[in-house]
Order: structure tokens, then C-alpha cells, then sequence
């Protein structure tokens, strides 16, 4: 029986999280069970469940950093020049960064491998990139923008997705190192 932490909070979090990407990446996401991944983690699968609600949330542990980042980015600028700006300096610092959310860190390759095996996760990030645009749209609406830029904002979303898609083919072939990094710089450019 898998024993319970009692005091939960971030450390908890962390290694439900740290221990879901080690057994997808040894057995696969769609071979681990919830229940196997709480066990390894010391936690019940209501503590699991706690922290992540779905299944697939254990593995893109990061969507909320992303979303977060993008919303930050966008906030208080009130022209479209300065909120496109503000969203190339922010991806080109996740590229400087080598940033996980950039798509080229070290564990990139193992990320998108796992992704690109599993229709439940290509599934969850399709939704995730839905509901970051849907926030997008919603922060630039109170921020007072038109209407149209409702389309600017599925323009970004959509925009980095094929980055991230065109720097993960790339990755899989066997792509590394700085032309890949200035390959990926390009795109950011070209689509901003």
C-alpha cells in the first residue's frame, strides 16, 4: 500500500510530477497507470488527482508556466506593436534560456517522442493550446482591444505550436546544437 504525505504542498507536487516523467519515459505514457504512478511517488491516487487532474496534466506539468508566461507578457501593453513585441522578447528568452517551454532543452527529444506516441497526449495539447489562446484572447479583451485580435491571438498560439512542431521533426531526425537554435530563432522572427 502506498503510503500518503500528509503535508502535500510544491515537494509533493515535484516528485508526483518527477516520477510520472520517469515512467513515461521508461514505459510510455499510455503503459503507466495513476495508481503505479502514485505508488512510486509514495502518494495515494487521490493525492495524484490532487495535484493533477487528469492523467495527462503529469506529464505537461508545465502548461500553467506557459500560459502564465504568455498572459504576463501580454498584460498592460496597449498597442499591438508593443504586445508582439513583448511576445518575441518572451520567446526568444524561453530560446536564449535553452527554457524547457522552448523546446530545445536538453530533455526536449524525450518530450516530444513521447508526445508524438501517445494520441492522448497530441489530444491533450491541442487543448492546451486551445485554452491558451481562449486566455490570450480573453487578456487582450479586458485590456481593451478589438475584436480582430481575437485573431492575432489564434495567430500566436498557432504560430509557436508550428515552431515547436518544426523544431520537434527536426529534434527526432537528429537535429542539435546551434544551427538548430538559429533555425528555431528564424521562425520566432518570421512569425512576429
Amino acid at each position: 500500500m502506498a503510503r500518503t504525505d500528509r503535508r502535500g504542498g510544491p515537494e509533493t507536487k515535484d516528485r508526483i510530477a518527477q516520477t510520472a516523467s520517469r515512467l513515461f519515459v521508461e514505459r510510455g505514457f499510455e503503459e503507466v497507470t495513476v495508481a503505479e504512478i502514485g505508488r512510486a511517488a509514495g502518494v495515494s491516487s487521490v493525492t495524484v488527482f490532487k495535484y493533477f487532474p487528469k492523467k495527462e496534466d503529469l506529464f505537461f506539468d508545465r502548461a500553467d508556466e506557459i500560459h502564465d508566461l504568455f498572459l504576463a507578457a501580454v498584460r498592460s501593453h496597449r498597442t499591438r506593436a508593443e504586445v508582439l513585441d513583448a511576445v518575441r522578447a518572451l520567446l526568444l528568452d524561453l530560446l536564449d534560456q535553452q527554457h524547457p517551454l522552448s523546446g530545445l532543452d536538453e530533455r526536449s527529444v524525450v518530450f516530444f517522442r513521447t508526445v508524438a506516441q501517445s494520441p492522448t497526449l497530441i489530444a491533450r495539447a491541442r487543448q492546451l493550446a486551445a485554452d491558451l489562446q481562449y486566455g490570450l484572447t480573453r487578456e487582450l479583451d479586458e485590456a481593451g482591444f478589438d475584436d480582430d485580435f481575437a485573431l492575432v491571438a489564434a495567430f500566436l498560439v498557432a504560430g509557436y505550436t508550428r515552431i515547436l512542431i518544426e523544431t520537434a521533426t527536426e529534434l527526432l531526425a537528429g537535429a542539435s546544437g546551434k544551427g538548430l537554435a538559429e533555425r528555431h530563432r528564424a521562425r520566432i522572427e518570421r512569425l512576429l
